[in-house]
């Protein structure tokens, strides 16, 4: 064999080397399965809640037509499950969920583009997360026509997995991702400071081993929106006031969910929010609840993503339940 062929031939079993460790790295490197972890490709063996969800009955993770419905939901990602509206299922109400990703905003024509839909239920409820409503309600102000008819699933648009996820191999990723999720873990849990990737941020959260289930509990993950999309202040609660003065045909209640970063991290994020809104009462103090939520409910909220965990969906749903029996006669409730 020619001193060429040689050199080709050791270069092509160190790429064959090199490629097979690659593969079998990605092969036994965890899938997913939270949106932190996918978008900072960190480990879900070091990141990936392991406290068993609650078993929720699937007739009530049923929604109803629209045109069915005492109580409609327009909400983000946080609704998109169906579980913290089980409990308003549980407690005798016909739920229809639409999502602002389907609508655009919420504009003045509002009420009328409700009847026009079919809904002529008692009561609306305006969810959103704390990082994105003030952008909803300034576009709202600019608008006076609904962009679009609502698409109503009786479906839940998607599902969290019904247990700790098992292993399996990791055939569906690109090669790299096995080399990348180890290097930035590694990075990661080394660091003595908080880091980021991307948008994620994993940052050290006191007591975490108590709030949290996953394995390198004394950190957590988090999403950089919370941060860069800056506090809410009391304007906003100006805007939602009187977007509900001038939609009076059904009674509107405002449920706005607190970043996973202002419960754990920085509590006073929103603070003039929250203090105008109590003296408004256009919805519940969700920031109040996750407050007293959070160290007693382990992972409230996912320790690998930015949405609430299935605990804490069925506690918001509870909480929930209480602010509709504050608003809807006993009579509206369906038997």
């Amino acid at each position: 064999m020619s001193p060429a062929a040689k050199l080709w031939l050791r270069i092509f079993l160190a790429g064959f080397v090199i490629i097979t460790g690659l593969l079998i790295l990605t092969l036994f490197t965890p899938p997913y399965y939270g949106d932190l972890s996918r978008i900072g490709r960190l480990s879900e063996r070091e990141f990936g809640w392991r406290l068993p969800p609650p078993t929720v009955p699937a007739e009530h993770l049923k929604g109803v037509p629209i045109d069915q419905a005492d109580i409609l939901v327009i909400g983000d990602s946080f609704s998109m499950t169906f579980r913290w509206q089980s409990e308003l299922v549980k407690a005798g109400h016909k739920v229809t969920t639409i999502y602002w990703g389907q609508i655009g905003v919420l504009c003045s024509d509002f009420n009328p583009w409700l009847r026009r839909a079919g809904f002529h239920g008692k009561l609306v409820i305006v969810e959103s997360v704390e990082r994105l409503l003030d952008e909803r309600l300034k576009d709202g102000e600019k608008c006076a026509t609904m962009p679009r008819d609502p698409e109503v699933k009786t479906e839940p648009f998607w599902t969290s997995p019904p247990q700790v996820p098992g292993f399996e191999f990791n055939t569906g990723a690109k090669l790299m991702t096995g080399l990348i999720t180890y290097s930035n873990t590694r990075e990661a849990l080394r660091s003595a400071q908080d880091t980021r990737f991307g948008e994620t941020q994993v940052r050290k959260v006191a007591d975490g081993c108590a709030l949290f289930s996953h394995r390198s509990c004394d950190r957590a993950l988090f999403f950089g929106e919370d941060v860069s999309n800056g506090p809410l202040d009391e304007t906003s609660v100006t805007r939602m006031q009187a977007f509900t003065q001038t939609h009076p045909d059904v009674p509107l209640l405002w449920m706005i969910i607190p970043n996973k970063t202002t419960v754990y991290i920085e509590p006073d994020n929103s603070k003039p929010f929250v203090q105008a809104l109590a003296r408004t009462k256009l919805g519940p103090d969700l920031f109040g609840f996750a407050r007293q939520q959070y160290t007693g409910t382990r992972d409230l909220y996912f320790p690998n993503d930015t949405h609430l965990s299935m605990h804490g969906q069925l506690a918001l749903g509870r909480r929930m339940a209480e602010a509709v029996r504050n608003v809807l006669p006993t009579a509206a409730v369906a038997p």
